[in-house]
């Protein structure tokens, strides 16, 4: 029971502590639409004030004189009209500004997940499913701010609730005091419909979560789900997550629909009594026609204010979960540092590894004293089997993650040193399952970037993709579809070289880039990328299993067990290896083994065990 205390009156604080950060980063538009809700709670209780003077002034005596001015008929009017308009603004601003105040803090919390993002190192996002991180930025963000909306409308109702009952013990405070004592059990209801509802609306939220998760997944694995014949299966995952979901609603619907008539019929029953006290204190000269009909009026008023605060409570508990999710994104250590240095513009880099190490799991090293260079303007292959370490080393090299000791340089500079994005200007990557986004050839070639057709041209002939491009329906201007579902998987590995070699990296790594492509035609590539692909060429680092690709390269580095256990040339190593004989050729006649191998590569990274 305790314990049930604490945590509502955690939620509680943790509420009001969410809403403080949102006033204090928005409080000029928080004043506006306060202000706004405080005009529109004071108009409404000037409208009993209008409706008792009305009765007093007009309507009495027109029922005991028998007529009615004209000029009072038209004062009537008048005031409920002025009354109404100015209500009218205060809505509107209300409105108006709680919508801009939540909308702001909405984006402004994306912007800050996705700077976060951006920031954090790929070890970060590796251990965080996809599914979690678009929830961060997205429903998350969306929860935090929910009070948002209501919060100027309740802080204005208290103002309308403080109003009317002051004006309630002006008028009479014997009814007052009559109708008032409605108001602890109205505040009893509200205060049990919430108990009520928010355990069964938090859990709906998060069996939509879990829902749209299934979905996702179903979706994105289509082609498993439908090769494997698991439609059934999953078709009843999917089910009773939303049968929960439906079970879940209709019970929070039940409750709304016990307490709704209550919250709505506890006021009415209150106006009743004050009529009859009232009627009982007119006859006896205690008060007047018009003080009666002014505290029935605000009497039915009274109630709105406490469901206003109690909507505003109702959002705490999705509130702090929301805002909790998100500032543990926002508070994620492990960013990456980064220098001032700047690379040269232009020519092939030297690019030298001393005595790297790194683990994603520290019981197992994945590299341990990896060293070697490699001249500008030169080629070297990384070949090892499963989970040598190739893929890591890769994403080492181009600085998705920061190693555990050693440096990486190039020409000469630490990697750490850099200037943020000055790699990116002279170091491009390819990875072995290319990623090509909903959209033309030109905007995933570019990514946006002013880079003209005569360039992107030159960059897909030496991807040798310049002929199938050109016989597109619209060549560059032709859509490739999400994750470019048009193309073959060897055509999309294609544009994806196209895309590194159009910026002209001094360093370009492949990771396994050109494995759904026949051997004739990456021969050309490579032969092409080293002459092409950069003013005087780039240095190239590419993981290679087929003996064609491997033999193209300058020097060979052979990795076991996360270390260099020997180097030379493709025909010294064959010559002097018999370990790495054994395995080019076991890659050459074993095409299993081969797809095996290349199918590793995109879970390495993923799972420590790298290809």
């Amino acid at each position: 029971m305790s314990s049930s205390v604490s945590t509502r009156t955690s939620t509680l604080r943790d509420g009001f502590a969410v809403i403080g950060v949102g006033i204090r980063r928005e409080p000029w538009i928080f004043a506006a639409s306060t202000l706004g809700s405080v005009l529109f709670g004071a108009l409404t209780v000037a409208d009993a004030w209008v409706l008792g003077w009305s009765t007093e002034h007009a309507v009495l005596p027109a029922f005991r004189d028998g007529e009615i001015s004209a000029g009072l008929l038209w004062a009537v009017l008048a005031l409920f009209v002025g009354v109404a308009i100015l209500r009218a603004v205060g809505i509107v601003a209300r409105r108006l500004g709680a919508g801009i105040m939540q909308y702001r803090l909405q984006a402004h919390d994306r912007r800050a997940v996705t700077r976060q993002y951006l920031r954090l190192p790929m070890e970060w996002h590796q251990r965080h499913p996809t599914g979690e991180l678009l929830s961060n930025a997205n429903s998350d963000v969306e929860a935090a701010w929910s009070p948002i909306a209501p919060l100027p409308m309740a802080v204005g109702t208290i103002v309308m609730m403080v109003i009317a009952i002051g004006q309630m013990l002006f008028a009479d405070v014997v009814l007052a005091l009559v109708g008032l004592l409605v108001f602890p059990a109205v505040v009893l209801a509200n205060v049990s419909y919430q108990k009520a509802a928010s355990p069964l609306m938090t859990k709906a939220q998060a069996l939509r979560s879990e829902l749209s998760g299934i979905a996702h997944e179903s979706f994105d694995g289509a082609q498993v789900v439908k090769t494997l014949g698991r439609e059934t299966e999953e078709t009843a995952r999917f089910a009773e997550v939303a049968h929960a979901l439906r079970d879940v609603s209709v019970r929070a619907g039940r409750v709304r629909a016990a307490f709704d008539p209550v919250l709505a019929a506890l006021p009415n029953l209150g106006v009743l009594i004050v009529l009859a006290v009232g009627v009982a204190r007119v006859r006896s000269g205690h008060t007047d026609p018009g003080d009666v009909v002014t505290i029935g009026y605000l009497l039915t008023i009274v109630s709105f204010p406490i469901r206003s605060i109690g909507w505003l409570l109702g959002e705490f508990p999705r509130s702090v979960v929301g805002y909790g999710r998100v500032a543990r994104v926002l508070a994620a250590s492990g960013e990456m540092q980064y220098g001032a240095a700047r690379l040269a513009a232009t020519g092939p880099a030297a690019l030298e590894v001393d005595r790297l190490s790194y683990a994603y799991d520290a019981a197992v090293p994945v590299l341990s004293d990896v060293s070697f260079e490699v001249a500008p303007g030169r080629s070297v292959a990384l070949v090892g089997a499963t989970a040598a370490g190739k893929s890591t080393l890769t994403t080492l090299i181009t600085r998705l993650v920061d190693p555990d000791a050693g440096a990486i340089r190039v020409d000469g500079t630490d990697l750490r040193d850099l200037a943020p994005a000055a790699l990116a200007g002279a170091v491009a990557v390819v990875p072995q399952t290319a990623f090509l986004f909903d959209d033309t050839v030109r905007g995933n070639v570019t990514l946006g970037a002013a880079i003209d057709d005569a360039e992107v041209w030159a960059a897909l002939r030496t991807a040798q993709a310049d002929g199938f491009v050109a016989a597109l329906p619209h060549g560059l201007d032709t859509r490739l579809g999400e994750r470019g579902t048009s193309l073959s998987g060897g055509q999309r590995q294609r544009v994806s070289l196209a895309r590194a070699v159009v910026r002209k990296p001094r360093l370009l790594v492949l990771d396994d880039a050109t494995s759904a492509v026949d051997p004739e035609v990456e021969a050309r590539i490579l032969s092409a990328l080293r002459e092409d692909a950069g003013d005087g060429g780039a240095t190239l680092v590419v993981v290679a299993y087929r003996k064609a690709t491997i033999g193209l390269a300058d020097e060979v580095l052979h990795l076991a067990d996360g270390r260099v256990v020997d180097r030379g040339t493709h025909q010294e190593l064959l010559d002097r290896s018999p370990v790495y004989a054994d395995l080019v050729n076991a890659y050459e006649t074993e095409p299993a083994a081969q797809s095996a191998a290349q199918s590793a590569a995109p879970s390495a990274a993923q799972s420590g065990e790298d290809a």
